[in-house]
C-alpha cells in the first residue's frame, strides 16, 4: 500500500473515531459508549477472549472463497471462451443466481449441520456465482484478434489460458472478490448467532445479550478491521498477479 492510500485510510478512520467520539459525548447513553473505551477493551480481553473468535470467522471466509475461487473461475473461464457451455451453463447460473442466498440458511443447516461446513457453504453461494459472471464476462471482453498470433503458432487451449484468457480474466475475478467479500461478511455474523460458540457473529450477539455494550462495540470494531484487512489483502494479491494495472 503507497503513502498517500495508507494515509486516507488512517484519516478515514480518525474522522470516524472523532465523531463517534462527539456521538458518546452528547448523547451520553449507554448504548453508545466512548471509542476509547472501547478501544482500551479490545486491548485488554483480544488475545484472551476475541482472537479464537477472529482465527475462526476468518477460517471461514478464507476457505469459502478459495472454494469458490477453484469452482467458480474454471466454470467462468470455460463459459466465457466456449460458447457451447456458456449456451447450457447460463440459464442455470442466471436462474440460481437472483435467489436471496440467505433465505438457503434453513436447508443449508438441514444439509451440512450446525458446524463450520454449513457456515463456509454459506459464503460460497454467496460468492461463487459472482466469481463465474465475472469471470465469463471478463472473458468475453477479450477481443478475438488477440487471439490470432497464437494460433498462427500453433497454440492449443491449454497455452490460450495460460497466455491470454486467465490474466486477462484477472482483474475481473479481483473486482468479483471485493464486491462479494462485503455481502460475505455480513451473511458470516448471521449465520454465526446459530449453532455455533466462536467466531464473531456469536461474540457481537453473545454481549449484546448480556447487556454488555462496550464488549458489543469491541466486536463490531473488531470485525470491521477485519473485513478491511481482507480488502487490503485481496489489493495486494492483485498487485502481485496483475502488476501492469498499477503501472
Amino acid at each position: 500500500m503507497n503513502k498517500s492510500k495508507c494515509s486516507s485510510y488512517l484519516l478515514g478512520m480518525f474522522s470516524l473515531l472523532i465523531l463517534w467520539y462527539l456521538f458518546s459525548l452528547i448523547l451520553k447513553l449507554p448504548i453508545i459508549p466512548s471509542p476509547i473505551d472501547v478501544i482500551v477493551h479490545i486491548i485488554r480481553i483480544f488475545y484472551s477472549k476475541i482472537l479464537i473468535h477472529v482465527s475462526v470467522s476468518i477460517w471461514r471466509i478464507v476457505s469459502g472463497v478459495a472454494i469458490s475461487i477453484a469452482i467458480g473461475a474454471p466454470i467462468g473461464l470455460c463459459m466465457g471462451y466456449f460458447k457451447s457451455m456458456d449456451k447450457v451453463l447460463s440459464p442455470i447460473v442466471y436462474l440460481t443466481y437472483p435467489i436471496p442466498k440467505i433465505a438457503l440458511l434453513p436447508i443449508v443447516m438441514l444439509l451440512f449441520g450446525l458446524g463450520d461446513l454449513s457456515k463456509t457453504v454459506m459464503i460460497v453461494l454467496i460468492v461463487i456465482f459472482q466469481i463465474i459472471v465475472a469471470v465469463r464476462d471478463g472473458v468475453k471482453d477479450i477481443p478475438t484478434e488477440t487471439y490470432y498470433p497464437l494460433f498462427s503458432l500453433g497454440a492449443g487451449y491449454l497455452d490460450l489460458f495460460r497466455e491470454i484468457i486467465i490474466p486477462a480474466s484477472l482483474s475481473k475475478l479481483f473486482t468479483s472478490l471485493r464486491i462479494a467479500m462485503a455481502t460475505a461478511i455480513s451473511v458470516l455474523f448471521f449465520t454465526e448467532t446459530f449453532g455455533t460458540e466462536y467466531g464473531m457473529g456469536f461474540f457481537i450477539m453473545d454481549a449484546w445479550i448480556r447487556i454488555n455494550y462496550v464488549e458489543m462495540y469491541s466486536g463490531i470494531v473488531v470485525l470491521s478491521i477485519m473485513g478491511l484487512s481482507l480488502f487490503l489483502v485481496i489489493d495486494f494479491v492483485e498487485r502481485l498477479l496483475c502488476p501492469w494495472m498499477y503501472e
